[in-house]
């Protein structure tokens, strides 16, 4: 296109910019530079929202703060997020203006793709679902069940999708505190005594006569029954066992069932099963039921997203406790022990004993069942809970953040889902 002036101005929600019709031609961001190119004011119109030629002035209707930073790295080769902007939303103007995300700076690039990989998943589960519609429309009968089987899905995986969601999910919670309650009870002195008096009076009876047997076979019942249904109505089997709340469900079940077998084959009574040590270690396992609650609540989901989003805090607070650890561990068993075998601190007799003292330290616990006792000890562990505050202090403040952040945004989801059903309900 011939521009009528030697100057183009940019005018970007109201912020103007000036440049020579040959810095155009060659402008980083290639809407721009695409103007260079445009051979009628028709074209123009493609590449921006309105053009004046009399001034010679292309109007494009975007966030002109966005667009301040994005002009900032056109100079300084440098792309930061604008503060208070979603990610998300300053990654659409960045695509409107040709940039990618690799020309983000690595800490934007996380924050990216944290928030990237949170918002894939739930929109692409919708993608799914339109293109399951799309595909069954020629056919009613395969249309209706997609849509009954997405009702299924939705009421079993997401408890605010629907009333009967909320429902099954307020029955699942009910057994889950059932469960654990029994669980909790059944290592009471009281109830192993009244436990082994039934199955001297029973020995060669089954331990569902037992009220407590009852109890535990119908909470196993309704969780395998959960399970199953949610694995037939789930889009991905795959994807359905590779969960980690799927297989901490699957291994808290299994031990009852291996249970039950071994009754059947060898006659003998369950509850002398017990007794054995594998068994024991598999049915404690069912503590971990307690995590299937974080399905229904939103406080235990907030944590499990900040933990998935703050492992590299994580591992680096791990890694600043066990140099710590090494350091000071040596350096107490030096001054405690090493200094004088004979009379030294026994307690302090390897660096191994001496790194459990310095982790009951640095956290503050302090059980008191080992301490120092001389002069040079005491001054190092001083310095040991001091340094323990202050490293534990250093990765708080970003797993504090991210909580918060994750806080809203499953606040702000579950908002959303409940303003569907309300509208649904109305409906």
């Amino acid at each position: 296109m011939k521009f009528g002036k030697s100057v183009c101005i940019i005018n970007v929600g109201g912020t103007k910019y000036a440049f020579p019709k040959d810095v155009i031609k060659d402008f980083p961001l290639r809407r721009v530079s695409r103007l260079h190119g445009c051979a009628s004011e028709r074209e123009v119109l493609e590449v921006c929202d309105d053009y004046d030629r009399e001034r010679n002035e292309f109007f494009f209707d975007r966030h002109s703060e966005a667009f301040g930073f994005i002009m900032l790295y056109v100079k300084y080769g440098k792309l930061r997020f604008v503060p208070h902007m979603c990610e998300l939303s300053f990654y659409n103007e960045m695509i409107y203006w040709g940039l990618e995300s690799s020309h983000l700076e690595f800490c934007c690039q996380r924050r990216l793709d944290d928030r990237m990989s949170d918002t894939y998943t739930h929109f692409i589960e919708e993608h799914h679902g339109t293109d399951d519609e799309f595909r069954t429309d020629a056919s009613s009968n395969g249309k209706r069940d997609s849509k009954w089987l997405e009702r299924m899905r939705r009421t079993f995986e997401e408890p605010t999708s629907s009333l009967a969601a909320q429902i099954l999910a307020s029955v699942s919670v009910i057994f889950v505190i059932v469960s654990m309650v029994m669980l909790c009870a059944s290592t009471l002195p009281d109830w192993k005594t009244a436990e082994s008096n039934i199955v001297e009076e029973h020995r060669y009876t089954d331990s569902l006569e037992h009220p407590s047997g009852i109890i535990e076979a119908v909470c196993i019942g309704w969780f395998t029954a959960e399970c199953i249904v949610r694995f037939i109505v789930s889009r991905d089997k795959c994807e359905f066992v590779r969960r980690p709340l799927n297989i901490i469900d699957l291994l808290a079940i299994t031990p009852y069932y291996i249970s039950v077998t071994m009754t059947v084959l060898t006659g003998e009574n369950s509850q002398l099963q017990r007794a054995g040590v594998t068994l024991r270690v598999l049915r404690m396992m069912r503590i971990f039921w307690v995590i299937k609650l974080a399905r229904h609540f939103l406080g235990l989901q907030t944590l499990g997203l900040t933990l998935k989003r703050c492992y590299r805090e994580m591992v680096m607070l791990l890694v600043f406790i066990c140099v710590a650890m090494a350091i000071f561990g040596a350096l107490a068993q030096l001054l405690e022990h090493g200094l004088d075998l004979e009379s030294g601190n026994e307690e302090y007799a390897s660096i191994p004993a001496a790194c459990w003292w310095v982790i009951i330290s640095m956290t503050t616990v302090g059980y008191g069942d080992m301490y120092p006792i001389t002069v040079p000890g005491r001054v190092l562990g001083g310095l040991c809970v001091v340094s323990g505050i202050v490293l534990l202090a250093l990765p708080i403040t970003f797993i504090y953040h991210s909580f918060v952040q994750c806080y809203h945004e499953l606040k702000y989801r579950s908002a959303r889902c409940t303003q569907s059903l309300s509208a649904e309900f109305l409906n």
